[in-house]
């Protein structure tokens, strides 16, 4: 059985970095060595579980039930994803990753429990969740933008490239900068359907007023 337990956490950690890698690449809160760890712990909470106590089941006046220890890592996952979460002037970014993380914690525990198959297509299918459908149906993602102005005239036209770049303005703040009264701050926050740069995103903006810089989220 010793060969069996190694052999679960092995293929438990290598699912959750597999859904880990492709947070990593999207560079979002939580990458590989979370999805790791969540898919290792929760295996190995699993197996504790399942095992962990076959000694003491057979003996007299004691009565165990093999699945409490494991229902609570689905709880603890919980905590773990509500603080990937931020909400930020009414907008929710790293709710998708929390979700991951959760499904990630459901793989580890399917694999802990010897039920491989289930495991490995779970894992599929969450890849196609986060890669292809967004591909797909194009729903969007959440970007914040901030550009450094030399004049308020310069917003309105900004603001019409933005909605041909598909990028939808949810709201919009303009300021000065407090080390050049005269220039200005406008930051941006929206959804995206442009899965570029930010140096992709401006090449084709040759008509419009001077941009002293920018920034993408």
């Amino acid at each position: 059985m010793i060969t069996e337990y190694i052999i679960r956490l092995a293929v438990a950690g290598l699912l959750g970095a597999v859904i880990g890698l492709e947070r990593e690449l999207r560079a979002k809160e939580a990458g590989l060595r979370t999805h790791f760890l969540v898919a290792v712990g929760s295996a190995l909470i699993m197996l504790v579980s399942q095992y962990g106590f076959s000694e003491v089941i057979n003996h007299e006046h004691i009565a165990l039930d093999p699945s409490r220890i494991a229902a609570q890592a689905v709880s603890g996952i919980g905590f773990l994803g509500a603080g990937m979460i931020i909400i930020e002037r009414k907008m929710v970014r790293g709710l998708t990753t929390a979700a991951g993380v959760w499904a990630t914690s459901g793989i580890g525990l399917t694999i802990g429990s010897g039920m491989y198959a289930a495991g490995i297509s779970a894992t599929i299918l969450v890849l196609i969740g986060l890669e292809l459908l967004s591909m797909v149906f194009k729903t969007g993602r959440a970007v914040k933008l901030s550009f450094d102005l030399d004049s308020h005239e310069s917003v309105e036209p900004l603001l019409k490239v933005l909605s041909t770049k598909h990028i939808a303005v949810l709201s919009y703040e303009m300021e000065h900068n407090p080390q050049f009264p005269e220039k200005y701050i406008l930051s941006i926050e929206g959804k995206a359907r442009h899965n570029g740069s930010l140096h992709e995103l401006l090449q084709d903006m040759p008509t419009l007023p001077p941009i002293l810089s920018a920034k993408m989220e």
